[in-house]
């Protein structure tokens, strides 16, 4: 093969048009991503981006919206205890799964209904 895949270079979720500010405070407030600004040419289409560590996630506007129910990213994440009271002082509820071996993890819907993983490996 003439080619290989040397990382993920980011997620892309949906959102409707005009939901930046609900973007900001989930992603932002809530699980800690910092804002990074999107290139000038591709500002008009609406959305925001995000990081946190060498995780980038990109909220585009979609018309007509349709949140992605069981597709999703997952993220590993060290203290998964402490991730489950954070959303819980945010009142965002979440659903614990068992069904993966060797993980704990649990799945969080986005403002807009999209489906997140956190998993943290045992």
């Amino acid at each position: 093969m003439e080619f290989f895949l040397k990382q993920l270079d980011h997620v892309q979720l949906a959102c409707p048009r005009g939901s930046e500010g609900q973007a900001r405070e989930f992603f932002g407030d809530v699980l800690g991503f910092e804002e990074i600004e999107k290139p000038a040419n591709l500002r008009a289409r609406g959305g925001v981006w995000f990081s946190c560590n060498a995780i980038t996630v990109h909220m585009g506007v979609e018309e007509p919206f349709s949140p992605a129910r069981k597709a999703h990213p997952a993220f590993e994440v060290e203290g998964l205890a402490s991730l489950r009271r954070h959303l819980g002082e945010h009142n965002i509820s979440f659903m614990d799964d068992t069904d993966l071996p060797g993980a704990n993890r649990i799945y969080v819907y986005d403002p807009f209904g999209n489906r997140l993983e956190f998993l943290e490996w045992q």
